[in-house]
């Protein structure tokens, strides 16, 4: 997978260090946290160990972590251990990869790779693996200058079976010819079985990138790179551009990896509660023992600072989707700045970059967003530590083409000013806050998120390990701040003011900017076809041929390994929680070891919504917590709700009942999470927006209308796939029918026209309709999630918030409409889009999500997804993905960046009929989809969210365990069966 987003910078990372994973109790914490921790800590510096030298052993205390550090002997490896009390084990392995040209031969290698390799010589034995394993995560990534191939899961022998296939994958993978021209491109035939149709392009990486392209943010994105970044490897589009994808050649690839692809260029992870020590015998059994060391020449040089500043001007396509059609320029102002293995310099400067740019109380917010000139931030917008000098950014988007210079000199004037001024010490001790927070509150992925936010530092030899002691960084920033107030200015002058490498870059749109694509693409395609001789000719048809009898024959998979359906532990986690009332209003309480953090949620009622009102829902919940509320204005209200608490969200609520499709709840859901010492505060601050919101300042609501509209027109080119799921489905259920109107193209359709109106009164009344039926406590539920030393006090807390509302509750715990009257509808819809490449959906209506049909239903959807589906649509077909999925009583079928989407139509009714005749696939097939439906069902859950399934989806315990009794028992038999009703 490319990635097209930057990776965390390191304040982001900050955001994302998130603590431990659930488990009964902190007795249970102390006792796993001394096993897990104490055993990486014996380790000494000098021991050897499979081949390593242990270099540095570094307990992390604020992280409840000791990390390792080693160094294979004989090929110079570098491998970090986490050790901590995480039974969602990860292991990664990254290479330096650093492209000279824009074919994206990093891009299309990362996906040749997994095709096939020495031990696992099957097609495709990466898409083999998800249906053999219960990974809680597999994947890929290409980024600009690295190369990363993770996974995790919470099984032992699971762990070792996906080691052996990732590690035989990137070191010893086949690279067959075949593999090239189906991952990357080739000619071909339009029908594959005749030569007397038009010869094409294909391959999935060349769709997915035309794909990617189409999006305006990552064409202006990819173009700051390049131009800030000129003199090497950031010069180029790793991805690959789609049209110089098509001179990449099979030789070509096969010399990248040998270049790159060895242990002397890798960074090696592990992270969590398993044994290091048999993690390194095995990674030296399989790989390192086979290779001797080199010197890799992959280092990328830092860039030569510019004498003076530079400008440039881009174009890209017009968005049908933007509010206003004459305001699409985007132009910024950015700057190169440190080395990121400057682990201080670049945290401070990521804390600068979150100080001017994030925010509602930040100077740039102020001064660029408030003044209504543009829509949002421009793309890249704040620090980024993700490639080997830092980089900041910032500017508007969706801005007439006078306004540039406008622009430009607000930039200016208001660095000036902040170098002056300085900032207030209340918006310092609100990021310090944010960190503090962050190392307390837990998710479920933090091993995973870590690599991916230290690789950066790591891949150009800074230190991993250095890059988490938090607590060391902040003690250094806050010494620096008090022996310095100006400490802050005078980094901004230096890096700012001062620096002559500063780009200003511009992009404006271009009427036919995607006619002229096509006409290149067409034209390369001519050039080339024109060439070809009568023996090129046959030679095309016969390997399309061939490809094809390769991707349809019945493959042996002997060799892959594989868990077993016994392997799955019969009976499912169980979630204690307790239930009661507080002044008649339903309240859900749940002890875990939440850290010293506590978590609220809340649902309100809004089935007495007339249905003129829903369609602005998403929008109340969008501006709720952005508007000033009680006596602070908007700006006071964002730096208390950063100072206090972890963000306070919104969001729209529609939930199926799990027994009737017609039985829908709709709500809102209104959660937040804080420091135990803050919980107070964050209920005062909830208690002010609900009894005391301002939604009238029309100024502010157009600026934050306008955000969100442009947001969510730029979004729809990465996440096409799921509007068109949801359109689709919405003619199928209640649910999908208002989840459309909230969530859809439906919703951005109505964003758009909303933003383009010059004035926002008719708006205010419609919100302020909304906030007088729901903000009250006449239909609410609540949830709380706390340690149990705290979780008096929290409740304590909820009641005197609940007091303070207006309103009688009735008591209800759900909030149920019943729908019968709503028909199901059969339609065919095209969104017309500037898309080279197509998103399909078909869906199909089933059952609810505890219909006795319902456990075969996702066993039919995963077995069609991979074993029919993918082969089809990706492998065959091109399109970067496809598959199918059961869901809200709803079996959709789906194409993600599909060049041939009507013939797609066709090979999902295929599917159907795949199965039913039940003669290629076994019933082992049918276990491994089991697996892969368990990997969803058991994926670990972080102690914030125990409970939500329950309180949010009225799903007990019981019948989870019912219907994964009723998962265990699928057979084959039934599968057909269901696919024929």
């Amino acid at each position: 997978m490319f990635s097209c987003r930057k990776p965390r910078n390191i304040y982001q990372y900050f955001k994302q260090i998130k603590s431990l994973n659930s488990l009964n109790s902190f007795r249970s914490r102390r006792k796993i946290y001394s096993a897990a921790v104490n055993n990486a800590e014996k380790f000494s510096i000098g021991q050897r160990l499979h081949g390593y030298v242990v270099e540095k052993v570094q307990p992390v205390p604020e992280l409840y972590l000791t990390a390792v550090q080693l160094q294979h002997d004989i090929t110079g490896a570098q491998h970090v251990h986490i050790a901590r009390e995480d039974n969602n084990n990860v292991f990664s392995v990254g290479l330096r990869t650093t492209p000279m040209d824009n074919t994206g031969v990093p891009h299309i290698l990362e996906h040749t790779t997994l095709c096939g390799s020495e031990h696992f010589p099957c097609r495709d034995p990466f898409f083999k693996m998800l249906t053999r394993s219960l990974s809680t995560f597999m994947n890929a990534f290409t980024a600009s200058d690295w190369t990363l191939y993770p996974f995790s899961t919470q099984n032992a022998q699971d762990f070792e079976n996906l080691l052996s296939v990732y590690l035989d994958a990137v070191f010893f993978p086949k690279l067959e010819k075949l593999d090239f021209l189906q991952e990357g491109w080739r000619l071909e035939h339009k029908e594959v079985n005749d030569p007397n149709s038009p010869i094409v392009y294909k391959g999935v990486v060349f769709n997915e990138m035309k794909g990617a392209f189409t999006s305006p943010e990552q064409v202006y994105s990819q173009h700051l790179q390049n131009k800030l970044y000129p003199s090497h490897t950031y010069s180029y589009v790793s991805g690959g551009e789609p049209l110089a994808i098509l001179d990449l050649t099979w030789e070509e690839l096969k010399q990248f990896h040998a270049d790159h692809y060895h242990p002397s260029n890798a960074r090696f992870y592990t992270y969590g509660n398993m044994r290091l020590e048999r993690h390194l015998e095995l990674i030296n059994e399989q790989v390192l023992s086979k290779f001797t060391k080199i010197k890799p020449s992959t280092a990328v040089p830092d860039e030569l600072p510019w004498s003076e500043s530079r400008s440039a001007t881009v174009s890209c396509a017009k968005d049908v989707m933007a509010p206003d059609s004459e305001k699409q320029t985007t132009v910024s102002v950015s700057y190169l700045l440190n080395s990121i293995t400057d682990v201080f310099e670049s945290s401070v400067l990521s804390m600068l970059g979150t100080l001017l740019t994030s925010g509602a109380t930040s100077p740039f917010y102020k001064a660029l967003l408030e003044s209504n000139i543009g829509s949002d931030f421009s793309p890249s917008t704040g620090y980024s530590g993700s490639l080997k000098q830092g980089s900041f950014s910032v500017g508007l988007q969706g801005i007439s083409k006078d306004d540039v210079s406008v622009v430009t000199d607000i930039i200016e004037k208001t660095l000036d000013k902040v170098i002056e001024e300085g900032f207030p010490q209340e918006r310092i001790d609100a990021v310090l806050h944010t960190v503090e927070l962050s190392m307390k509150h837990q998710t479920a992925n933090f091993g995973l998120g870590l690599v991916v936010s230290v690789l950066p530092i790591w891949n150009h030899d800074g230190s991993a390990i250095g890059a988490i002691e938090i607590n060391k960084i902040l003690a250094t920033f806050k010494e620096c701040i008090a022996k310095n107030p100006k400490f802050l200015q005078e980094k901004l002058k230096q890096y700012f003011k001062d620096n002559k490498h500063k780009l200003t870059l511009v992009m404006n749109p271009k009427d036919d900017f995607m006619e002229e694509k096509q006409k290149e693409e067409e034209e390369k395609l001519k050039q080339m076809v024109d060439t070809l001789t009568d023996s090129d000719r046959k030679n095309i048809f016969q390997i399309g041929l061939e490809l094809t009898r390769k991707q349809s024959e019945q493959e042996d998979l002997s060799s892959l390994p594989t868990l077993k359906i016994s392997d799955i532990d019969r009976t499912g986690e169980v979630t204690v929680v307790s239930n009661t009332t507080t002044a008649n209003i339903p309240l859900q309480l749940c002890e875990q070891p939440t850290n010293g953090v506590t978590y609220f949620r809340a649902v309100a009622d809004m089935r007495q919504l007339s249905k003129d009102l829903l369609p602005y829902v998403p929008i109340f919940c969008n501006v709720l917590t952005q508007m000033g509320a009680g006596k602070m204005n908007f700006r006071e209200l964002s730096q208390q709700i950063e100072l206090k608490t972890g963000g306070l969200a919104v969001h729209s609520h529609v939930a199926s009942s799990v027994f009737d499709m017609n039985s829908v709840e709709q709500g809102i859901l209104f959660s937040s999470y804080c420091l135990d010492k803050n919980a107070s505060d964050m209920f005062a601050l909830w208690s002010d927006i609900f009894n005391e919101i301002n939604l009238s300042d029309e100024d502010r609501l157009s600026t934050l209308v306008k955000m969100e509209a442009n947001e969510l027109a730029m979004g729809i080119s990465h996440s096409g796939h799921a509007y068109a799921m949801g359109h689709a489905s919405s003619l199928l259920t209640p649910s999908g029918q208002i989840s459309e109107t909230l969530f859809g193209l439906r919703h951005v359709k109505h964003m758009k026209q909303i933003a383009g109106k010059q004035e926002m009164t008719d708006l205010v009344k419609k919100l302020q309709l909304i906030a007088k039926q729901l903000l009250n406590k006449n239909s609410i539920r609540v949830a709380v999630n706390s340690t149990p030393e705290f979780l008096t006090t929290s409740v304590k807390e909820v009641e005197k918030f609940l007091s303070s509302l207006d309103g009688d509750s009735k008591g209800n715990e759900r909030f149920i409409t019943q729908m019968d009257d709503f028909a199901p509808s059969c339609d065919r819809t095209h969104f017309e889009l500037p898309f080279p490449v197509n998103f399909m959906c078909k869906a199909v209506q089933t059952a609810p999500s505890m219909h006795p049909d319902s456990a075969a239903l996702n066993v039919l959807a995963t077995l069609m997804k991979w074993k029919f589906l993918h082969r089809e649509i990706r492998e065959k077909g091109g399109a970067y993905g496809g598959g199918a999925n059961a869901q809200e009583g709803v079996l959709v079928f789906y194409s993600y960046r599909d060049p041939h989407s009507m013939d797609t139509l066709d090979i999902f009714d295929k599917s159907v009929d795949w199965v039913r005749e039940g003669e290629r696939f076994t019933a082992d097939d049918i276990n491994e989809a089991k697996l892969f439906v368990f990997q969803g069902i058991d994926k670990p859950v972080s102690p914030g969210d125990k409970g939500m399934r329950l309180f949010l989806r009225g799903e007990t315990d019981e019948m989870r365990q019912a219907q994964r009794e009723k998962l265990f028992a699928v057979t084959k038999q039934q599968v057909m069966e269901t696919a024929d009703k």
